[in-house]
């Protein structure tokens, strides 16, 4: 196994950090990591449409986001044929590396996208401070850019190719939407997977903690509804219109009406309403992005049910219409012990590893539970890993950041358990 360069580990973290780009419009992100696997020289690279179930996808924005993020990747320097194969939001890569005799295939996925918030600029924010802070508006505010660091350094670590198997890392986009996970898990590319890692940095864990196997995710369904009524002059002829806020608004007031489950946590919220035009102006249109969650996929689809019938009951209730569509969705899932097993036992003889736990509550969602289940369903065994990581800003926060010593024990637990697995089958 390779030895870990830790400077370079940081100044790569520090390149994405500078150039987060939201869910499907990381073109940046995607090329730089094509560069990196250009030199670390691995055996088949899947870049964009390649490497993705088009039609699979969740989340997607406008086109016009779309433009906008690829003219700022170009003015970057990225070369514009790679653009080419990643327009219309075709981002993200699949590196495969061959190990030197036969074994099982093992793959890793890490998350590479940004979150649509600006980065705190205050003094004592280290990114400010440093030189690195976020250039583009948007920010990593959850680690991503630590992960798509740590899944470079695992296939640098193992360039030499001495594992038995196959290793296949999974560069995915989309994750904060809830939108990434399902198009590459439909792709085909993980079907023969026997193993599949996935990883997340911090979750409120220290710098030198490790949790073998995070557990206890939300089933999540997001949606939007568009409710379209009838505008009307609103002091002359007010019964003339349909009040498309009004039912939004009745909307938002039952969805929280919606009955708890005796068989687990549920949750619904709606993050984002909006709708109207002006004062003087009986509304025509409004709008309710939300989610609901549960403790199983059964009880998210519970909430989901009650849900769309709460937001169609409004909108007739105000003779409106209402279109509900969903934007992401992901499963619940769990870690298989066998695997959980084994990232305990390397984790707890990792150089800079002071304390490993075996399990954690997430207490939220993501979308790797898709490449889970799916690799679970072939047969195959699947868990998500924690490496701990001090951040002085919560998850999502503008003062987020990571530990950058962090770096180095995520590439030596990942790569070691992945080398164990090549020596002995579960």
């Amino acid at each position: 196994m390779n030895a870990v360069d830790r400077d370079h580990l940081v100044s790569l973290r520090r390149e994405f950090h500078c150039h987060p780009e939201p869910a499907w419009r990381e073109f940046w992100t995607t090329a730089r990591v094509v560069d990196e696997l250009d030199r670390i020289g691995v055996d088949d690279l899947l870049v964009g449409p390649d490497a993705l179930d088009a039609d699979a996808r969740m989340g997607l924005p406008d086109e016009s986001d779309f433009d906008a993020w690829r003219d700022r990747a170009r003015d970057a320097g990225v070369d514009p044929d790679l653009l080419d194969r990643l327009a219309g939001g075709h981002t993200g890569a699949i590196a495969v590396l061959d190990g030197d005799r036969d074994g099982p295939t093992v793959a890793l996925r890490v998350d590479i996208d940004g979150l649509p918030r600006e980065e705190s600029d205050a003094p004592d924010h280290h990114p400010a401070a440093a030189g690195f802070r976020s250039e583009t508006g948007a920010m990593h505010a959850c680690g991503h850019d630590a992960h798509a660091t740590i899944g470079l350094g695992v296939l640098d670590a193992l360039a030499d190719r001495d594992f038995a198997g196959r290793l296949k890392v999974l560069f995915q986009p989309a994750e904060e939407v809830v939108g990434g996970a399902a198009a590459m898990a439909e792709s085909g590319h993980i079907d023969d997977v026997d193993y599949l890692l996935a990883l997340h940095i911090g979750l409120d864990h220290p710098t030198g903690e490790v949790v073998a196997g995070i557990e206890g995710f939300l089933a999540v369904s997001h949606f939007r509804a568009e409710f379209e009524g009838e505008p009307a002059h609103a002091g002359g002829h007010p019964a003339e219109g349909r009040n498309a806020v009004q039912a939004m608004a009745t909307a938002v007031q039952n969805l929280y009406a919606i009955p708890r489950h005796e068989d687990g946590a549920t949750r619904i919220n709606a993050g984002e309403v909006g709708g109207g035009t002006a004062a003087n102006i009986v509304p025509e249109q409004a709008y309710i992005e939300g989610e609901v969650r549960g403790e199983t996929t059964d009880l998210m689809e519970y909430m989901r049910e009650r849900a769309d019938r709460v937001l169609d009951h409004a909108a007739g209730t105000y003779d409106c219409e209402v279109e509900i569509g969903t934007s992401g969705q992901a499963p619940s899932a769990e870690n298989d012990p066998e695997l959980v097993d084994v990232v305990e036992a390397v984790a707890g003889r990792t150089e800079g590893v002071e304390s490993v736990l075996r399990h954690d509550d997430l207490g939220g969602s993501e979308d790797a539970t898709y490449l889970m289940r799916h690799v679970q369903d072939q047969g195959g065994k699947a868990a998500f890993v924690c490496v701990g990581t001090d951040h002085p800003g919560g998850h999502h926060t503008a003062t987020f950041d990571v530990d950058e010593d962090s770096l180095p024990v995520g590439v030596a637990v990942l790569a070691e358990t992945i080398t164990h697995l090549g020596r002995e089958a579960l």
